[in-house]
């Protein structure tokens, strides 16, 4: 069976192997280790010369039924999933990384990407954070010790867009190795393996699982890289098709070494929250589109940014690349309006942390999830101290376009 349309895709992806019983979906293997017949066949399996599973710590069958999933909605050949996103990012840059080399990445950052990547640094591996938007400022970091790119499709919380299409072109020119996290965009507003990614990072907890109850991360291998070209990969690792010699290395010095494992249970749940990513994310979009159209009109707010309004400044950047400008957006009060009582007043939005949920969620950034960054290098990211960012679920607009305008009302907005 061969499947052209995305939703068709996900949601008969497990019947193209052998299920079993004529289940609809890939059952839960809650199996921690597997037994053989043959001891000659278990070490083919531990040596890589065999598929097959050893130990739940690297391989279950339901985690691998979600992983081929993954790899057909990113057009890649092969994906390891972690418990979450950060140890996704976390386990590939140990995997991938040696002491005295040096990373390139934007400085538009998830809060706990820049954390991670800051102890990274710590532990002395060079980075340089650069102005992504534009390929120049990553041109101009590139040092003879430069191994790696990464960056976001779409800045959270500010929505900065990344000059992907050209820093693909720049990092196939010499040999670096491209990371992009897609989680903003997921695979179905966007596949950065058409800009040339090398790997692509996916937390499962947000879009692709979407319903804000279970954990997961992604690392894709697009194929699009060869592996012969990297001094970092090990020996034991240089067998087989050269452009998954990246994410074998991931999986056995990542997901083995550090075993932060995505469960069976979690699996299961990521796959078939995942059925209805294009159905949900339609709808997420079509939402923050109006939201955001009414606020870039209020008289109590400064600014809004999201790459769905002609005014943000990678607007045609974003119409070129996604199917839609995406489900999250930010916006800065007015002087003079209370962050707090404005938050308060919300009704339907919920106030809460996570993003890519069924539920709208708005969260005050400055306070929470920057925080820890303190004042200086919040505003050295366009932190405003009185942005709220909106994650955009997929209640009916105009109760949501009601909740904001009750909100402003009652303080006198």
């Amino acid at each position: 069976m061969s499947f052209k349309g995305f939703t068709t895709n996900i949601v008969h992806r497990d019947r193209l192997e052998t299920i079993e019983h004529g289940s609809l979906h890939k059952p839960i293997h809650a199996n921690v280790a597997y037994g053989y017949e043959d001891a000659r066949e278990l070490a083919a399996v531990f040596q890589g010369k065999q598929f097959g599973y050893s130990y739940g710590r690297q391989v279950n069958p339901t985690v691998t039924a979600l992983e081929n999933k993954i790899s057909a909605m990113e057009n890649g050949v092969a994906t390891a999933c972690f418990a979450t996103g950060m140890a996704a990012i976390g386990s590939a840059l140990f995997s991938l990384l040696r002491a005295g080399d040096h990373m390139i990445s934007s400085s538009f950052l998830f809060g706990n990407t820049n954390s991670l990547f800051s102890s990274f640094a710590n532990s002395a591996i060079d980075i340089d954070f650069v102005d992504a938007t534009s390929v120049d400022a990553v041109i101009q970091a590139v040092t003879e010790k430069t191994k790696l790119v990464f960056v976001e499709t779409i800045a959270n919380p500010r929505t900065q867009i990344a000059d992907l299409q050209a820093i693909g072109d720049f990092c196939a020119e010499k040999g670096l190795v491209y990371i992009v996290d897609n989680t903003m965009t997921s695979p179905y507003l966007f596949q950065p393996a058409k800009v040339g990614a090398s790997l692509i990072v996916n937390s499962l907890t947000k879009y692709i699982g979407g319903h804000g109850n279970v954990l997961g991360g992604a690392i894709t291998e697009t194929g699009l890289y060869d592996w012969t070209k990297f001094e970092n990969i090990y020996d034991p690792y240089k067998s087989g098709d050269p452009h998954k010699w990246g994410i074998t290395q991931i999986k056995k010095k990542g997901l083995r070494d550090f075993g932060a494992s995505l469960g069976p249970e979690a699996a299961h749940h990521i796959a078939i929250g995942a059925e209805t990513l294009a159905l949900r994310q339609t709808q997420q979009c079509a939402n923050a589109l109006a939201m955001t159209t009414f606020l870039d009109q209020h008289q109590s707010v400064k600014a809004v940014y999201y790459p769905g309004l002609k005014s943000h400044p990678q607007h045609q950047r974003a119409a070129d690349l996604f199917r839609y400008p995406g489900g999250l957006f930010s916006f800065e009060l007015a002087d003079g309006v209370d962050l707090w009582e404005l938050m308060n007043r919300f009704q339907v939005i919920v106030k809460s942390s996570n993003l890519g949920d069924n539920r709208t969620l708005s969260i005050p950034v400055a306070h929470t999830i920057y925080f820890e960054m303190g004042p200086e290098r919040r505003a050295s990211m366009g932190i405003d101290e009185s942005l709220i960012r909106i994650s955009v679920g997929i209640e009916d607009s105009e109760d949501l376009l009601a909740d904001l305008q009750q909100a402003f009302i009652g303080c006198g907005g």
